[in-house]
């Protein structure tokens, strides 16, 4: 296996050349099945995608950052999801948790945390979730809060430098926003992550025992359009996801076809690539890929419309990225299930092979697709279409 430029990358190297994006998916590309078996903590690839350059993607060039489009930031995302998931999700959210402080923060945690990133090459860990109350803030007189509990599903943590976290105010009746650095005295990050995919996401729990949210740290969540884009900007991150994942598994499956591919025994042609069925079957997983790739380049496209015109954003504009991120979703969601279930129609019995490991990207779509009901963005949708009624804001559209 070589990089761009032609050298030779061993997978074992713990400093392959990395610094742009081909050979940095090259590189995960060779250990991506290795890794998905064995689990755990993916810390030598984190460093590969910091040093490509990738953790400031969503950061402004006001703090140094890339301030790259929503667009080209998808396709980045995509392009790793398409060897490795996994860490294509490390990846979408370190972008989403940038997101999270330029829009709900001030202009001086603004300069703080993402001028911080850009100079520490910070990771950051994800431990919001609204719908997870267990994790208490208790106000304290000088306009922080004590923060007592646990959050689940706390994407990025393990490794991560720096922590968004949402807890509940039970004596306000609201939910408190900051941000903490993961070592903190009083939290810990815990190695419970075990599911059938996505297994180097490090979305495990992570508990606070008397961990101090200082006042200067506290985010103000903001109702405005603009800021609500936080939650589209997740969406998206999965729907990209998605697509990765299906282009992914057509690439395995033709390049195994190809390799160790032969016709059924009635096909009256020489080789796998020339049996009529498996032409068919390619071209429609095909039609899929490109499909989820074409519906979500579109809605990334609206996003950064919306993006771009600040606080000024109205909320039709807004619930049109709504609908636009719903529609993409739901067509990438169902074309990364399809398109890693045919994967094996198409390489049959000796594709199975554990070492293999290319159930991967079926058991990869199966966890995330499983985020929240495909039901009810399709009502969404079926609501637009019949009578042109726009989406709600949600935690989820």
């Amino acid at each position: 296996m070589n990089d761009s430029q032609g050298r030779a990358l061993d997978p074992h190297d713990a400093h392959p050349p990395v610094h742009d994006l081909p050979a940095l998916i090259e590189a995960l590309r060779a250990t991506a099945a290795q890794r998905d078996r064995a689990g755990g903590h993916a810390a030598r690839e984190k460093q590969w995608i910091a040093d490509a350059g990738l953790l400031t993607l969503a950061v402004p060039r006001e703090f140094g950052g890339a301030g790259a489009r929503w667009r080209d930031i998808y396709e980045t995302i995509r392009a790793i999801a398409s060897v490795d998931s996994a860490l294509a999700h490390l990846l979408g959210f370190q972008c989403l948790q940038v997101v999270s402080v330029d829009v709900w923060g001030t202009d001086e945690q603004r300069s703080r945390y993402l001028g911080g990133t850009v100079e520490n090459r910070w990771w950051w860990g994800n431990a919001v979730n609204p719908l997870d109350t267990r994790l208490v803030a208790t106000a304290t007189t000088d306009g922080g809060y004590r923060l007592d509990g646990a959050k689940g599903f706390c994407s990025g943590t393990r490794g991560s430098q720096m922590m968004t976290v949402s807890a509940h105010d039970t004596a306000a009746g609201k939910p408190v926003f900051g941000v903490v650095p993961t070592t903190r005295a009083g939290i810990t990050v815990h190695d419970d992550w075990d599911p059938i995919g996505q297994r180097q996401t490090d979305s495990g729990s992570v508990s606070f025992d008397h961990v101090r949210l200082e006042p200067h740290e506290v985010l103000q969540r903001s109702e405005a359009p603009r800021a609500t884009l936080r939650t589209l900007v997740s969406q998206l991150v999965l729907t990209n996801l998605f697509v990765g994942i299906a282009a992914g598994a057509l690439d395995e499956a033709r390049r195994y076809l190809m390799q160790h591919g032969r016709p059924w025994i009635t096909a009256g042609v020489a080789r796998a690539a020339d049996d009529p069925y498996q032409v068919q079957r390619f071209g429609e997983m095909r039609l899929k890929a490109i499909g989820a790739e074409a519906m979500a380049d579109r809605a990334a496209r609206v996003l950064d419309d919306a993006w771009q015109q600040g606080f000024e954003l109205d909320a039709q504009a807004r619930a049109h990225v709504a609908l636009a991120t719903s529609e993409a979703k739901v067509f990438a969601h169902r074309a990364a299930l399809d398109v890693s279930e045919a994967l094996f129609d198409a390489c049959g019995a000796r594709a199975t092979g554990a070492p293999l490991a290319l159930d991967r990207f079926w058991r990869n779509a199966r966890v995330h697709t499983l985020h929240d009901p495909l039901d009810y963005r399709i009502r969404d949708i079926g609501r637009y279409a019949l009578e042109g009624t726009l989406p709600d804001v949600s935690l989820y559209t």
